[in-house]
């Protein structure tokens, strides 16, 4: 007797394509109850086609706490929101873990990649120092925290090229859109359309990036450091994984 034949990568794919269409499509008809119907499908979706792709569990661990954050998010409450940025950061953990074990700095010139540095720096410096003053007391700190995390990881994200580098900048940038809401600045219209598609793009890229790197690994077409002076961003490709 054969086993239960397991879903195709493109099936689950295209679901996840299908549930993030549906999800901003409630977001700009303003239906939070459609919202919350899509939201918590996303990012076990992305990760049950990561699953298909034997990706690795560190990724698996990354979308499910993101998937974690979401949910928590929904409920919309000041202890939920806390707790909803603590199961991100522990996914952006397990991203940083990722990078260090699949990431190579060898396609950036040290120049280049003391600017990148500089880049991130500076963009967490002048983000904290502006939303200081607006942000609630009590969240000073955990956005502090947070948002050193997050640039880590976003700055953590170039090491794998372009692909993962647009997917950390994207998250970076879905977070602190989050963040001017927390210290209500004024907003674009639809604002949680913006962080929505910021986001599904970040982690799709993410994901897209790291199984890249996971596959080149293992399939014994990691570069040596014998290589490191040679290697370029542009060498890493991958199958979409599933925006």
């Amino acid at each position: 007797m054969t086993g239960r034949r397991r879903p195709s990568p493109r099936l689950l794919a295209g679901a996840f394509g299908l549930a993030a269409l549906g999800d901003l499509c409630a977001l700009l008809a303003g239906s939070e109850t459609a919202h919350a119907a899509f939201k918590p499908l996303l990012m076990p979706l992305l990760a049950a086609y990561v699953l298909t792709r034997r990706g690795p569990r560190l990724l698996l661990a990354a979308l499910l706490f993101g998937w974690g954050g979401d949910t928590l998010l929904l409920l919309d409450t000041d202890a939920t929101f806390l707790a909803g940025m603590g199961s991100f950061a522990v996914g952006h953990v397990c991203y940083l873990a990722l990078f260090r074990r699949h990431g190579s700095a060898n396609g950036a010139s040290r120049a280049r990649g003391a600017v990148i540095v500089a880049a991130y720096a500076l963009a967490l410096v002048v983000t904290v120092a502006l939303l200081w003053p607006d942000l609630p007391a009590d969240m000073r700190g955990p956005v502090a925290g947070y948002s050193l995390l997050l640039t880590a990881m976003a700055l953590g994200a170039t090491t794998l090229g372009p692909v993962a580098a647009a997917g950390g900048a994207l998250f970076l940038l879905s977070d602190t859109l989050i963040a001017t809401g927390v210290a209500a600045w004024p907003q674009l219209p639809r604002p949680d359309f913006a962080i929505m598609l910021t986001y599904l793009a970040a982690q799709a890229l993410l994901a897209r990036g790291v199984l890249a790197a996971h596959q080149r690994i293992g399939t014994g077409t990691a570069v040596s450091s014998a290589d490191s002076a040679t290697t370029t961003p542009s060498a890493i490709t991958s199958p979409r994984a599933g925006a």
